[in-house]
Order: structure tokens, then C-alpha cells, then sequence
């Protein structure tokens, strides 16, 4: 019997041991290979439908401005509105009409105005291309900082916090009691939302707050888009 039988394995059963293991580590390479390949696969398709969501959000963004300036650019100037195509919201900028200083009462004037603008809006919203990408309809109530002398700039927050909220309130209220919004009324109610903001939201001109202008009410839009990128990135 030779030494290499007697105290070691030969060295044609050595060389098959190491290429026993060199197949194996080729193989996991391959497992490994398709693994990363599938991930990549993946994360590409995700990418995609993202990309798509974001896209789809553009344009619906882009064509439901066009429609409501479209509506309503007639009317702008004679309500001092505007319409911020970034945020979609359409913007009551006049103060004098909305309320009285320190009132939830909604003046004459703005009574008029959303009786006319009110159900065009819901109308709009309702259109096919537009209803079901719709998260949420908020009427926001702002306030400049300022409130009655003698108290503190927290204190003024927190009245005009409490003023915001019942505006809202009180415009939701009579938007949703116009017979002329019967057949929106439904869906309007599970979509509208009122959302007093205090001064959060101030404006500014020349990084001095414009009180005026901070006074307003807006009707702001949200698109389900954030909803459709969770459900994707959930595996939805």
C-alpha cells in the first residue's frame, strides 16, 4: 500500500473534490445571477408604473386647469379670483366680500358669488376624465397674523385658528344647502372637506405679510396620485 493510501487521499481525489466545489460555487453564481436579474426586473417595473402614475398626474393636473379656466377666466376679474395651476386651487382674494373682520357670516356678496360658481365647479369635477383621480376637495380658510391689540402673537393664532374654521364651516354649509348642487350633493359630501388654517399659510410681498391677501378662501384640489405610488410600492 502506497503512503498517500495509507495517510492521504491521491491527488486525482483531491483535484475531483475542488472541482466538485468549483461547480458548486458556479452554480450558486447563477442562482445569484437570476436573482439579481429578477430584482432588477422588478424594480424596472416599478419604475415604469411609477413613472406612469407621475405622468398620468401631470396630465390630469395640466387638463383639469385648462378646464376650469376655461369655466371660469370670464369670471375671475369680477370675483378678484385666480386659480394656481400648481396647487389646482381657486382663490377668493377679497376680503371686503368674504366676511366681516372678525365674522364667520358670510357677507351677501360672497353668497352670490358661490351661488354662481359652486355647482360649475362640481360639474366640472364630475366629468369622467377627472372624477375618479379626485382624493379630496378642500375648502381652506386663511387669516393674516394679526388680530385685536393686547394679546399675544399665540393668542392671535389660535383666535384666528378658531375664526378660519367656522368660515370654512359656514361656506361648506351654505355650498352644500344650494338646491341648484342636488345631483352633486352625495358625492360631494364624501369628498369636501373644510379646513380652517389660521395664518399657516400667510402671503407675502417683499418678505413683508400681506394681510389682504392672506385673508382669502381657496378651494384646492388633491389628486389620488400619492395613493397609486403607495399601492404600487405595496405591491398592490
Amino acid at each position: 500500500m502506497s503512503v498517500n493510501g495509507l495517510f492521504g487521499s491521491s491527488k486525482s481525489e483531491e483535484e475531483g473534490y475542488w472541482i466538485s466545489v468549483s461547480d458548486l460555487m458556479s452554480g450558486l453564481m447563477i442562482i445569484f445571477l437570476f436573482i439579481a436579474l429578477s430584482y432588477m426586473r422588478d424594480v424596472a417595473l416599478e419604475r415604469d408604473k411609477i413613472k406612469e402614475v407621475a405622468v398620468k398626474y401631470t396630465e390630469t393636473q395640466v387638463d383639469l386647469y385648462e378646464a376650469l379656466f376655461v369655466e371660469f377666466k370670464h369670471d375671475l376679474k369680477q370675483w378678484n379670483a385666480e386659480i394656481d395651476q400648481k396647487t389646482l386651487s381657486v382663490r377668493f382674494r377679497e376680503p371686503d366680500i368674504l366676511f366681516d373682520i372678525g365674522e364667520a357670516s358670510l357677507k351677501p356678496g360672497f353668497k352670490e358669488i358661490l351661488t354662481d360658481f359652486f355647482q360649475r365647479y362640481l360639474k366640472i369635477l364630475n366629468l369622467k376624465q377627472f372624477k375618479d383621480n379626485i382624493e379630496e376637495v378642500r375648502i381652506e380658510g386663511h387669516t393674516s397674523s394679526e388680530w385685536r391689540n393686547g394679546i399675544s402673537e399665540d393668542e392671535a393664532y389660535f383666535f384666528n385658528m378658531r375664526l378660519s374654521q367656522d368660515r370654512t364651516r359656514a361656506v361648506l354649509e351654505f355650498c352644500l344647502s344650494l338646491k341648484e348642487v342636488e345631483t352633486y350633493r352625495k358625492w360631494a359630501k364624501s369628498n369636501i372637506t373644510a379646513n380652517g388654517l389660521s395664518s399657516s399659510k400667510l402671503i407675502y410681498n417683499n418678505d413683508i405679510e400681506d394681510k389682504e391677501r392672506s385673508r382669502r378662501v381657496e378651494f384646492r384640489v388633491r389628486t389620488n396620485a400619492e395613493e397609486q405610488i403607495v399601492k404600487i410600492l405595496q405591491g398592490g
